[in-house]
């Protein structure tokens, strides 16, 4: 006899559970984010949500939120198709939607229209929570700064000092035809005015004026092979031509602003740098944001998108977002080489903040004994009796002059000696270069503020706080960079960008509390 045996359940019948949080692990990574976002007020960052009047029913913006927020805490940076895919398959996403499956299209109107403008207050408010219940020390603040590379095309610069030059090469175009018109309006005694300069409004009055002079009618204008064009319609056409360029350079110089030399054509908010992604490998100048953060106990305290070049130019705006973030100052803002300048110690002795950046020759100055005790150094001249600086062939130095610093916001002077004679000198190939005497430039103040940089950071405090700073901001975007990779600006523009940078930055923050609580649980 056959023992047959049938099967009367599907493939596709329902099982328990049914609820979604069943299936995940209970240290999971998005019950750590429900727990600390849920208890937060959200609705209060949904200000932007316009009021529902036709159509289906909208999607929680309150739930939107979270899943965005989540969506960078989990992956680093994750796209629009990213987060809608992840809603369809992922029970991490579809806990934090209700298993609702919003498209790419819905994500990009939530965060560019709904999300932009309270941004930064989501990102500090979710700091402080976090910030109180771990205890973050925020007087000591580890400062650093990377480019990343913008969305531009690499070949669409536009040069400031180029566009300037072309612009005065057009000013002399401009004036040599002007000059032109006034030869042969000498019939009418009507005479044009010619300038060194002119603006593109100055040179639209004077095409229209030339217009009715002539009482010219465009539509009869006449180009190509076989006609020949009368000399007003060529004056009137070169000055149509001279205004549409004139305008384009006052629109290029606008563009690049009073502190910028450069942007991109397919990005204008992007600045040209050289950064350490070199596809030539030719050291080629890429479209680039200098993202500036502020490390407070693996948290990033403080973010800024900046368009310097320099990372000294962008210390103290960051300082001036923390204060307007936190009320206060951070006693020790601790960062490398590339902050250390007059204006930073100026503005730390202003706001009651130690001197922890190193400056340009701060390994040089703390390593090399040889350049540290080179007599030749200005620093090391002696100081004769009567109050001059004598070099080590015993000739003294005379004062020139005093010079201005370019680009110090404090007034910073210099003072210029030079050495009375150094003819005959058997030092001279060691202290010199060339065959005139030894000049030197000396600034005191600026020495003495080296002295007490070096001072602090080679004490054990300062020992520390360097270990620190190399750990904690390079390890950051070591982390966001290389194991979250998050190496490229996708959005183009400065506020966009600033958008893009603040989500990574709360989903980084995020991603730290999760860990760091998982480890006190392992640890108690």
């Amino acid at each position: 006899m056959i023992n047959q045996t049938n099967s009367y359940n599907t493939l596709n019948q329902g099982v328990l559970p049914f609820f979604i949080s069943d299936c995940l692990d209970i240290c999971d990574p998005v019950f750590t984010f429900d727990e600390l976002v849920g208890g937060m007020n959200l609705e209060k960052y949904l200000k932007n949500v316009p009021e529902h009047k036709l159509g289906r029913i909208r999607y929680n913006p309150v739930k939107m939120l979270k899943t965005v927020l989540f969506g960078f805490m989990s992956e680093g940076y994750i796209s629009l198709r990213g987060l809608q895919e992840n809603c369809r398959v992922n029970i991490r996403f579809m806990y934090l939607m209700d298993r609702e499956t919003p498209s790419y299209r819905t994500f990009s109107y939530f965060i560019n229209d709904v999300l932009k403008d309270s941004i930064e207050d989501i990102f500090n408010d979710i700091n402080q929570e976090i910030f109180s219940r771990h205890k973050v020390d925020l007087n000591h603040l580890y400062i650093d700064g990377s480019k990343f590379e913008a969305n531009a095309n690499k070949y669409t610069w536009v040069w400031k000092k180029a566009t300037e030059k072309s612009r005065y090469r057009l000013f002399e175009k401009i004036t040599k035809l002007l000059q032109e018109i006034n030869s042969d309006l000498q019939w009418s005694g009507i005479k044009i005015e010619t300038n060194t300069e002119y603006m593109p409004e100055y040179m639209r009055q004077i095409t229209e004026r030339f217009s009715e002079i002539w009482k010219l009618d465009t539509s009869t204008f006449v180009s190509g092979k076989g006609h020949r064009k009368t000399v007003q319609q060529r004056q009137y056409e070169k000055l149509v031509e001279y205004t549409t360029k004139l305008n384009e350079y006052v629109t290029k110089i606008s563009i690049c602003g009073e502190n910028r030399n450069s942007y991109s054509k397919t990005d204008p908010s992007a600045t040209f740098m050289r950064i350490k992604t070199d596809y030539m490998g030719n050291d080629q100048l890429l479209p680039a944001y200098n993202v500036q953060i502020g490390v407070a106990d693996e948290y990033i305290a403080v973010v800024d998108v900046n368009q310097y070049r320099s990372d000294m130019d962008c210390f103290i705006p960051l300082m001036n977002k923390y204060y307007e973030t936190y009320g206060f100052y951070p006693k020790y803002p601790v960062a490398d080489a590339g902050y250390g300048s007059f204006n930073n110690y100026i503005f730390c002795e202003q706001k009651g903040m130690k001197k922890y950046m190193k400056f340009t020759m701060f390994k040089k100055e703390t390593t090399d004994k040889k350049y540290h005790n080179d007599p030749f150094r200005a620093v090391n001249f002696e100081i004769g009796d009567d109050g001059k600086m004598r070099c080590p062939n015993g000739r003294s130095f005379n004062f020139l002059y005093r010079q201005h610093v370019k680009g110090n916001q404090y007034g910073r002077q210099e003072e210029v000696y030079q050495c009375e004679d150094c003819s005959g000198c058997p030092y001279a190939s060691k202290c010199k270069k060339t065959d005139k005497n030894k000049t030197v430039r000396i600034n005191e103040e600026l020495t003495a503020m080296h002295q007490e940089v070096i001072n602090n950071l080679e004490s054990i405090q300062g020992a520390l706080l360097r270990m620190n700073r190399s750990i904690q901001a390079e390890g950051t975007f070591g982390i966001i960079k290389n194991d979250r990779w998050y190496k490229r600006i996708v959005r183009k523009g400065i506020e966009s960008v600033k958008l893009e940078v603040l989500l990574v930055s709360i989903g980084h923050n995020l991603y730290k509390y999760h860990n760091k609580k998982m480890r006190l649980q392992e640890a108690a």
